[in-house]
């Protein structure tokens, strides 16, 4: 007989949770303003609030932590890190970072302006909110596929070429810094973008003369699906597809707290040696040195390490298959879910599982609250909350998708914390005619709400 499949790593340490009771979780969230970034931890039973920095790291990993050189200027993890960089993603300049926000500013600093338009794939939040900071506009040319969670297309991440080419035509060269291509597309349900929109894209800004920037935090869960749907690719390695996705590339940020598996850090990296000078002002204004830029010297040379097993495909296929299963026990269930799964999450379609309620009553975040009600399971709102208020006219923005991510951190959990995530949806689903009423808004930040939001349930 076939044999079943396992996991690729086998578990040295364990960290123990505690389940709550509803009431106590009740009392929990009414104190937290029905908002779940304010939860504390030992409060929630199983966190999917996100995978950014919540993945378990390998021995090779810790072991490199050990050999990390501290050294102010020059150290040695700096250039343990750039040689990597150079050999999986091929750039000859780079920036550490401590995250990806971090990163954005530092580019986005020397790139963007008051005015500047940034044409892109579903730009998620810290993207957008680093453009709309700089009073600039985001500009969403995601086809229109992702925004049907039941259709079946493989790269639901893609760029629309003719809204892309609608942008680049109709306005100055002088306004668009640059195209932005998230890779996976996390606000469009962790959808992977195909090597050949890469290759169109870029030829088609090539032909405006725009630079092409990757937010990298996903590449290689990319690389995964590129590998697994698109033709010619099956036989290719994933450090290979890597090498060529980055290639269509003239700059990159990346939050290495995705992918590279580690608990902070970030870096930016770039072809033009302009770019780099320029952006090196504000790394040391913002982060620090050139070569530790916020980060120490064990942090970068487990990140190091974690970008070469990160991009080993028995890792991803292990990893992609388990967010997989909960998305096939969630649908055996009934619950609709974005289609097909992406990599990093499976993204629930709020609207489809609660119809009755309006959107002025933040749909996903009512179903992220009834979710953690119920088993004490932390996800997170992809909808009205995370869309923010346009800049202008301070209304609410409300996005042809309102989801729930249920993000899964690396090498974390066990399918059993899956199958009790998928019963409690369940429950919720058998109840969902019960959920008539959702939240409204006591208190907001300017900008990028959804991390400090208080809200009241009606």
């Amino acid at each position: 007989m076939e044999l079943p499949f396992a996991e690729s790593y086998k578990i040295k340490m364990v960290e123990t949770i505690r389940k709550s009771t509803r009431e106590e979780r009740e009392q929990w969230i009414k104190e937290a303003k029905y908002n779940l970034f304010n939860l504390k931890s030992d409060q929630v039973f199983i966190d999917l609030l996100t995978d950014s920095g919540t993945g378990a790291m390998s021995d090779k990993q810790w072991s490199e932590m050990m050999l990390g050189d501290e050294s102010y200027a020059g150290a040695s993890s700096y250039y343990k890190l750039k040689d990597t960089i150079k050999e999986l993603l091929g750039f000859e300049y780079f920036l550490p970072t401590h995250q990806g926000r971090a990163a954005e500013n530092v580019l986005f600093s020397s790139l963007v302006k008051e005015g500047d338009l940034v044409p892109g794939n579903s730009h998620f939040d810290t993207t957008k909110g680093h453009i709309e900071f700089r009073k600039a506009t985001a500009i969403d040319c995601t086809i229109d596929e992702a925004f049907d969670t039941q259709k079946l297309h493989p790269f639901k991440g893609n760029i629309d070429l003719n809204k892309l080419e609608e942008v680049l035509k109709n306005n100055p060269k002088e306004k668009i810094p640059f195209v932005i291509v998230t890779v996976t597309c996390n606000s469009s349900g962790g959808q992977p973008v195909s090597m050949q929109n890469m290759k169109e894209v870029k030829a088609l800004a090539e032909h405006y003369d725009i630079p092409v920037v990757y937010d990298s935090a996903r590449f290689a869960e990319n690389a995964y699906f590129i590998k697994e749907r698109e033709e010619g690719y099956a036989d290719k390695t994933i450090k290979q597809i890597v090498k060529e996705m980055f290639s269509f590339a003239d700059a990159m940020t990346m939050s290495s707290k995705k992918d590279a598996i580690v608990n902070m850090g970030g870096f930016i990296a770039m072809r033009s040696e302009e770019w780099f000078r320029n952006a090196s002002v504000y790394n040391i204004m913002f982060e620090g040195f050139v070569t530790y830029g916020g980060m120490s010297g064990r942090d970068m040379n487990a990140l190091a390490a974690g970008l070469r097993e990160g991009t080993e495909y028995d890792y991803l296929n292990t990893r992609i298959r388990q967010v997989a299963y909960l998305g096939e026990k969630l649908t055996e269930y009934g619950v609709p879910v974005q289609k097909p799964f992406g990599g990093h999450a499976i993204f629930v379609d709020a609207k489809r599982f609660l119809p009755n309620l309006p959107k002025e009553q933040y749909i996903a975040q009512t179903l992220a609250i009834e979710l953690y009600l119920e088993a004490g399971v932390r996800g997170v709102e992809i909808g009205t909350l995370l869309a923010d208020r346009d800049p202008k006219t301070r209304e609410n923005r409300y996005p042809d998708l309102e989801l729930l991510r249920l993000a899964i951190p690396r090498r974390v959990y066990t399918n059993n914390h899956m199958d009790v995530i998928a019963a409690a949806l369940k429950n919720v689903y058998d109840r969902r005619e019960e959920i008539t009423s959702g939240l409204k808004i006591v208190r907001e930040a300017p900008i990028m709400r959804h991390f400090t939001v208080e809200m009241e349930h009606l």
